[in-house]
Formats: C-alpha cells, sequence, structure tokens
C-alpha cells in the first residue's frame, strides 16, 4: 500500500448556487451536490485520480456516516471505518450567483468518546504500518484533545510509513515531534508560532523553527495566491502559483497535500513533489464543489510548471527514503536511509 490517510473530522460537504443571498426571504438554490468530505478523504481523492494507491480511514456514524460510506465507495477510494455512536457531520457551501462570492457553512462534528478514540489510533496502526506514507489531514472533532495527532505521531516513530500533517489551532500548536512533512497555511504557520509572518524571511524563519524544534523534517506553507514556500534545515525554495479561473476553492489546500504526497511516493524530489501539489490543488479549484482535478488538467499543469508530464507511479516499494531537492538537471534524487 502507498499511502493511507486519516479523518478525525469527516463530512458530507453540500455544494450549491442561488442567485443572490438575502435575509429572511427564501432563497432557490440549484440542485445540490454531494462530495465526501473533510481533509484526509479529500487528500484521498486527490491521490486516487493520480493513479495511486490510498486507504482512506474515518470514524462515522448513523444515516449521514452511512451516506458517506457510499460516497467514499463511488469515488473509487478504498476505505478502513471505525463506527461511532454519534451522527456523521453535513456542510454546506453558498456560491452568491451575483457575486461569485462563496459562503461556506462549517458544522461541529461528532463528539468521540475515549473507546472511540483508541480504536481509530489501533485501526491506523493496523493499516499504515506497511505503507509510505500516512496522512492526517483536516480538524479534530469534540471530545479529543489536541494533542491526539501528537500520540498518533508517537505510535508512528517505529513505522515505515512517513507522516504527512495538515493540520490548524490547537491541534497543530500541540505537534512536539515526529512528523516528515508538515503543511500549514501562511495564517496557521503564523498563529502556531505566535506572531505575524509579514514577509518571506519571516515565513521562512518561522518554519525553521518548527524544524529546529524538531516538530517536522519539511514544512511547506501554502501562501494562497502567493503560491507556496518549501523549507528544510538547510534549503528554502519559493514556488509561483498557477493563475487559472475559480469555481470553488474548498479543498484546494487537501489536493495539495494529496499531489506532494504521491510525488514523494513516486520518488520525485520535494521540489518536483510540490509543483505536483500545485498543479493538483489549482486542478480543483476549477471543479465544483469539493472535486479533485481531473488527472489530464493536472499534468497539463504540471507540465507548465515543471516542462514534463507528471509522473507514473513505477509500483516500486521503498521501506524507507530520503528525499532531497530536485538535482540541477531536473531529475528526482532518492537516497535510501538503509
Amino acid at each position: 500500500m502507498s499511502i493511507v490517510t486519516l479523518t478525525m473530522n469527516p463530512a458530507i460537504d453540500l455544494a450549491t448556487s442561488t442567485p443572490r443571498l438575502v435575509p429572511i426571504d427564501k432563497m432557490r438554490c440549484t440542485t445540490p451536490r454531494l462530495d465526501p468530505g473533510g481533509g484526509g478523504i479529500n487528500v484521498a481523492r486527490t491521490a486516487a485520480v493520480l493513479g495511486e494507491t490510498v486507504t482512506a480511514m474515518f470514524p462515522a456514524g448513523g444515516h449521514t456516516g452511512r451516506l458517506l460510506e457510499q460516497l467514499v465507495a463511488e469515488a473509487g477510494i478504498s476505505m478502513r471505518l471505525v463506527p461511532v455512536a454519534g451522527l456523521t457531520r453535513e456542510n454546506i457551501s453558498v456560491t452568491d450567483m451575483s457575486s461569485g462570492a462563496q459562503y461556506r457553512f462549517v458544522f461541529p462534528g461528532v463528539a468521540l468518546d475515549a473507546d472511540e478514540q483508541l480504536r481509530c489510533l489501533d485501526e491506523v496502526e493496523e493499516i499504515a504500518c506497511g505503507a509510505r506514507f500516512l496522512v492526517v489531514s483536516g480538524s479534530l472533532p469534540s471530545g479529543v484533545a489536541p494533542d491526539f495527532f501528537q500520540r498518533l505521531a508517537d505510535r508512528a516513530a517505529s513505522w515505515t510509513a512517513r507522516l504527512v500533517v495538515d493540520t490548524s489551532g490547537a491541534a497543530l500548536r500541540a505537534l512536539r515531534g515526529g512528523v516528515y512533512l508538515l503543511k500549514p497555511s501562511v495564517r496557521e504557520l503564523g498563529d502556531c508560532v505566535g506572531r505575524p509572518l509579514r514577509d518571506r524571511d519571516e515565513q521562512i524563519a518561522a518554519a525553521r523553527q518548527l524544524i529546529t524544534e524538531g516538530v517536522a523534517r519539511i514544512v511547506v506553507v501554502s501562501l494562497g495566491a502567493e503560491g507556496a514556500l518549501a523549507v528544510t534545515e538547510g534549503s528554502a525554495e519559493w514556488f509561483a502559483p498557477i493563475r487559472e479561473p475559480v469555481i470553488s476553492g474548498i479543498g484546494a489546500g487537501d489536493a495539495m497535500v494529496g499531489g506532494i504526497t504521491v510525488g514523494l511516493s513516486r520518488g520525485l524530489g520535494l521540489s518536483a513533489a510540490v509543483r505536483l501539489g500545485i498543479a493538483a490543488a489549482t486542478a480543483a479549484l476549477g471543479t465544483p464543489g469539493t472535486a479533485p482535478g481531473r488527472p489530464e488538467h493536472i499534468d497539463e499543469l504540471y507540465r507548465r510548471l515543471d516542462g514534463r508530464a507528471a509522473p507514473e507511479t513505477d509500483g516500486s516499494k521503498v521501506d524507507s527514503t530520503d528525499y532531497l531537492w530536485d538535482s540541477p538537471s531536473g531529475t528526482a534524487s532518492v537516497t535510501l536511509d538503509r
């Protein structure tokens, strides 16, 4: 297995539009689009359209949990469910057609008790031990302590899977170590280090602070319309964005994580993997709801950034690797730990 994703706070994402958002009056909406949602599930959807072997794990409960299971299955993604007592949440996004503005209504997730949390940890250990990468993405639901992802990182220290984390708030601040790649937004990074990040130098310094403190080995900062920044202990590189029409911005950050992880799983250098992540995120911006980008569009965008086609999986198995920056010739550099 190549990639396992964990989504602790999954959702059914409902997307619709209305001619204009106004108070009090009834607003007639278009037929809603339903997508399986939550950070890790969105990451898995991008990995799947890129042809990577991926398993999505998430807690689910009630009739909404059964619908979520159905939607994930329809997306062609292998999954592992942890049954829970509460109802899986639903989120709503509404686009005001008169202005193009998108409004997002995000509801709290189902509260998980201590036994349900422990089952999540045990289940993910069972399926992720042999994977190349474990991606944990999204928020934590009610009842789950902020250090949950750190507890997972402590367990994962003995696994072959490299841990990729994309979270925010208290869960991000609670991370102490064991993360291979951390993907905050610039706002989330500033919140984590407790200061505003006004320019590129301050952004690099904040990312390197987390690396020096041992939180992560690589920090990739998404800068929104300003591109992305990838920082290691000894290197930093800025990546320009791609200008494309936007239909929906929801899930683009998850698509970026999916593209980066697929690239690393296929042995790309970090630069090329980040470019694949940017291509995947940009392609996702042009799709409705939280749908991932079309693979041919991702490939086209990757060619624009890299000058080459997006790499195919070679089916090889590498238990543990250090992914380095691309060499000047543009080829991926890979060194084995053992």
